[in-house]
């Protein structure tokens, strides 16, 4: 009894039910929400504390900054149900959607932030990746994966100055490659081969929103593309959606890591990520995550999660690494 009352005290204050609310939509770091509320950054903390010491929302600390999420036990559930079950008021219904547009607001401004940078370093982008680490060794390790079984239609998320095009395209039977900058898609359809004829679709697209239909592609790869994105979780989701059944998931992206300058300077939304958080967004995107590859650098480690959309008919795991 104590535990629940401490959950239904938490949750009696307008601001903390909107960021019930908000963090429903997607997991958040602090000082996104305290734009979204109107409040100072101290007082959504505080807000976040109570909620946090109820049980009902799990802190992760990046760098300087923390990220929130709605805690995933199943203890929980019935508690967070319940928004489902009560019909909001007018004024309620209002403010819900307002905090959500201006929460839409404050990521395209930070989407737009990137995009400006990405425009500015098109040209060096190849040169800026390598500086982490060797990237003849990550895409040795990713090529080695990957090469076991046909690439079938391959999906590029992100795909930058074409690299992944370049990699596994000859291999592919099919190729769409993505990217939200033009300068980007420019550079890479300079990489493509002078007869790639109708096998390659370069296009304009949000990893958010990919323009295929589910189940259709059987190779995807992100390539040092997720840390850019303020819910990784939901461009996994969205990767996982029109993958096919048995298909794969290639990500390729830092290890967790304190680096805050390149948050600052190079426009990354994430610092790396943990084998647990991968593992956690995969299983709930419906892939099974089958192989993890460290490859240390000297400042950063590169790390390969390959996964694999659940279908009827799965191979084991130690039969297709014998075939």
């Amino acid at each position: 009894m104590d535990a629940a009352l401490d959950i239904f005290r938490a949750l009696g204050d307008p601001t903390r039910l909107r960021i019930i609310h908000l963090l429903r939509a997607m997991e958040l770091a602090v000082g996104e929400i305290a734009q979204v509320v109107g409040q100072s950054q101290p007082r959504v903390s505080r807000h976040v504390r109570i909620l946090a010491e109820a049980g009902l929302v799990e802190r992760r600390k990046e760098g300087n900054w923390v990220f929130l999420r709605l805690n995933r036990d199943v203890a929980f559930a019935p508690f967070l149900a319940l928004f489902d079950q009560l019909e909001a008021s007018g004024s309620e219904a209002l403010w819900q959607a307002a905090d959500l547009a201006r929460l839409a607001a404050v990521r395209a401004d930070r989407a737009r932030a990137a995009e400006s940078y990405f425009a500015q370093h098109a040209e060096e982008w190849d040169a800026i990746r390598s500086l982490h680490v060797a990237e003849a060794d990550v895409e040795a390790a990713m090529v080695a994966l990957l090469e076991r079984e046909p690439i079938g239609h391959l999906l590029d998320i992100g795909t930058g100055t074409g690299r992944m095009i370049e990699l596994f395209g000859d291999g592919a039977a099919q190729v769409t490659a993505l990217d939200r900058s033009p300068d980007m898609l420019r550079l890479a359809r300079a990489k493509l081969p002078q007869d790639a004829g109708d096998k390659y679709a370069l296009l304009l697209g949000d990893f958010l929103d990919l323009p295929l239909e589910q189940g259709a592609a059987d190779t995807v790869v992100l390539h040092q593309v997720l840390h850019y994105a303020h819910a990784p979780e939901q461009v996994i989701a969205e990767a996982a959606r029109v993958t096919a059944a048995n298909g794969r998931v290639l990500i390729a992206d830092f290890a967790a890591h304190e680096r805050e300058e390149l948050r600052t300077r190079d426009q990354h939304a994430r610092l790396g990520f943990s084998d647990e958080q991968m593992a956690s967004w995969f299983a709930d995107a419906g892939l099974m995550l089958e192989r993890v590859e460290t490859l240390p650098g000297q400042q950063l480690t590169v790390q390969l999660w390959l996964g694999r959309r659940k279908g009827a008919c799965i191979q084991p795991q130690e039969e297709r690494m014998s075939a």
